[in-house]
């Protein structure tokens, strides 16, 4: 029976199909979903990646949804959107290696080729794109992202909605607060405790 349904009709959603077709059940998919608005002004009898996209009114009750949407304040606001009884799935790629002393929280998505090593606890929604490596003894929070080829260093810690850009990486035992965007290539050698964007080498808060 087609029962995942996928949030989102943006890149990283066709990269959430690419992510289940690897996995070998493409055919259990159900549908895109869009707001309703979204839906009725851009996606209204279209398909995209040779699947129907449908409202939000069109979840039902058996559909197990993955949000493909990478914004984690955005993923964020969809979960309150849908319905409090929806059902999230967790989604790792058959490349990714993820240690069995990892936890995991629902709606998880880990891409191809991560690494997750051990006494990991990954909050709800979160996203952990292509080639991002998350050392030992790391909390991360809910909604927490990783942009591809994100490098994690053991035995830090991360708020919610904590947002990594392409290629930047932190020292070991480094703690972020929540609602924090790490820029593209930016090293964070520093505890972070203010929300905001930090970019550089070292990473540093734009004003």
């Amino acid at each position: 029976m087609k029962n995942i349904g996928i949030i989102g009709t943006g890149g990283f959603a066709r990269e959430v199909l690419c992510l289940i077709d690897d996995l070998g059940d493409y055919n259990k998919v159900k549908a895109f979903y869009e707001t309703d608005e979204v839906w009725e002004s851009n996606w209204k009898d279209k398909q995209l990646n040779g699947l129907p996209v449908l409202p939000f009114s069109d979840i039902i009750a058996s559909d197990n949804l993955s949000i493909g949407i990478g914004d984690p304040t955005i993923r964020e606001k969809v979960v309150k959107w849908l319905p409090s009884n929806s059902k999230f799935i967790t989604l790792i790629h058959p490349t990714a290696v993820v240690s069995r002393w990892t936890n995991i929280d629902i709606g998880a998505i880990i891409t191809a080729n991560t690494i997750v090593t051990c006494q990991i606890e990954i909050g709800k929604h979160c996203q952990l794109n292509l080639n991002t490596t998350i050392g030992h003894d790391c909390t991360l929070g809910d909604f927490f992202t990783t942009a591809p080829a994100t490098n994690i260093s053991g035995t830090c810690n991360f708020g919610d909605r904590v947002y990594f850009g392409t290629g930047a990486a932190t020292r070991q035992g480094i703690n972020i607060c929540d609602d924090v965007v790490i820029g593209m290539g930016a090293m964070v050698v520093k505890h972070i405790t203010e929300p905001g964007v930090y970019v550089g080498i070292p990473a540093k808060r734009i004003k």
